[in-house]
This record gives structure tokens, C-alpha cells and sequence, in this order.
């Protein structure tokens, strides 16, 4: 379509939101007895999103580099995971520094406040880099953590600029797009993988509906790489064979001969 001559074309996730809002809807509606049925909704199929995060020594540069008023929402992007407009959402009633915890219960966007998505809370723990910078940051402006001058909430684009300067501070960047707030997000989940913690706790921290949506980060996780590489060198389990005798299997660098267990004959 040429530029110009029509409205811009909408992507396959742009409309699979769109409909999947337009379900709940009719849904509601049905338990509300103002439709008789909910029509069946088909949505596109995506395929995997790629992503980008920071290296360790990246997100260690960046905090290092960055402009201190904001130094403290980069941290606690990078140690806890928030996503962007839960950040912007936090509250100082949310934060238990005493025992390093989170409770995510709000995201704004576009100025409004709502449940985190997925329409769960979740506590998120932080490590102490994260508790320190937190009280070092400690104001009287009002009760949003990050916010304007006056106590405001910040908003989408007064935290985008912010971030590429810190970047650029930094001298981070890529050959092709650039590091978004949402990539913070998954620097998070990405380095807990590549120290080891298990995908389901991964999962919970990140406040995913499912554990599908953490996978992404499974080729990342060493015990996952190193488990499945030593599975090659356990035997094969004992199978029962056709004739109804066992068979013990044999396995690289053990190959023992066939042995067979007649059945008793009874007496």
C-alpha cells in the first residue's frame, strides 16, 4: 500500500489484541444474558518474538553510567523484572526494604491505573543493590516511586529519552534496533536463567501466565544445556521384550552381551 493512500496497516499481534479484547467483551456480555452465545474468535498465528538483553557486564556499565536521577529505576528494572508501566506504577506502600520485597499490584498506562498484566499481583524479591539504591532514593513528592518533579507519574515518553542518553553514557548499542525498556525486562529474566534458577521460578518472578512464556529463556539456563547432554550416556531403561523376557540395553562404552530371565514354569 502506498504511503498516503489509505490507513496504515495493522500488524497480526495488534489485531490478535484487539479481538482477544473484543472475546472478553462478548463473553461478559453472554454471562450478562445480553447475547445468547459467544462466537467463535480465530486468531493469527505469531511466530516467536526475538528479544534482546544486556550482557552482565552491560547492565553492570549501564547502572555505572547512567545519569543518577536515573540510576535507581534502571536497577530495579534490571534486578526486578517490572515491566514498564509497572515500574512507572510503583508505590512506596509496595516496597518491604526491611525484607527486600516487591508487591507488583499496579501497572499505569497512559495515565490510568490498572492491574498488572495478566490480571495478577505478585511479590517480586530484590537483591540488596536494589534495597540501598531504593532508600538512597526515598522522597516526599508524593507516592509514586518514579515520578515527575511535582509527584506525578512518569509516562512512556518521559522515560524513553532517559534511557537511550544512558545508553549512549554507556556506549551500548546495537548494529540493528536498540535496547527498550521492555528489553531491561528481559535482561532479568535472561540472567537469572544463565545463573542457574529454574524456569518455573523464573515464571512466577516475571509474573508469565504461562511457563511457555518463559521458555524463551531455556536454551540460556546451564542446567538445562548440561542435563541434557548427560542423558546420552545413561543406559536405556529395562524393556520388556516380544518373547516376554527383559532385556537389558546397553549404552556407548558398555556394551555387555544380551542376557535373558526365562519365566518360572509353574509347578
Amino acid at each position: 500500500m502506498r504511503k498516503g493512500s489509505g490507513p496504515p496497516l495493522m500488524s497480526f499481534r495488534y489485531i490478535n489484541n484487539t479481538l482477544s479484547v473484543l472475546h472478553k467483551v462478548l463473553a461478559m456480555a453472554q454471562e450478562q444474558g445480553v447475547i445468547a452465545h459467544v462466537p467463535r474468535v480465530k486468531l493469527f498465528k505469531l511466530g516467536r518474538t526475538a528479544y534482546d538483553f544486556l550482557t552482565f557486564e552491560e547492565a553492570e556499565r549501564l547502572v555505572a553510567e547512567a545519569e543518577p536521577e536515573w540510576r535507581t529505576i534502571l536497577l530495579v528494572a534490571l534486578k526486578a523484572g517490572l515491566r514498564q508501566g509497572e515500574l512507572m506504577g510503583l508505590q512506596w506502600s509496595d516496597l518491604d526494604l526491611r525484607r527486600g520485597k516487591i508487591q507488583v499490584q499496579r501497572s499505569l498506562w497512559k495515565g490510568i491505573a490498572g492491574l498488572p498484566k495478566g490480571g495478577r499481583e505478585r511479590t517480586v524479591d530484590i537483591p540488596q543493590s536494589a534495597i540501598e539504591a531504593l532508600k538512597g532514593l526515598r522522597h516526599l513528592r508524593g507516592p509514586y516511586v518514579f515520578c515527575q518533579e511535582d509527584g506525578k507519574p512518569l509516562t512512556s515518553g518521559l522515560i524513553r529519552r532517559p534511557l537511550e542518553r544512558c545508553l549512549r553514557l554507556a556506549t551500548i548499542h546495537r548494529e540493528q534496533g536498540h535496547i527498550s525498556w521492555h528489553d531491561l525486562r528481559h535482561t532479568y529474566g535472561s540472567h537469572l536463567a544463565m545463573r542457574g534458577v529454574p524456569l518455573k521460578v523464573i515464571q512466577e518472578r516475571m509474573g508469565h501466565a504461562n511457563i511457555e512464556m518463559t521458555m524463551r529463556y531455556a536454551h540460556l539456563s546451564p542446567e538445562t544445556r548440561e542435563s541434557a547432554v548427560q542423558q546420552l550416556d545413561r543406559p536405556s531403561p529395562i524393556q520388556p521384550a516380544a518373547s516376554g523376557h527383559f532385556t537389558e540395553g546397553a549404552h556407548w562404552g558398555h556394551m555387555p552381551a544380551s542376557r535373558t530371565w526365562s519365566t518360572p514354569v509353574s509347578l
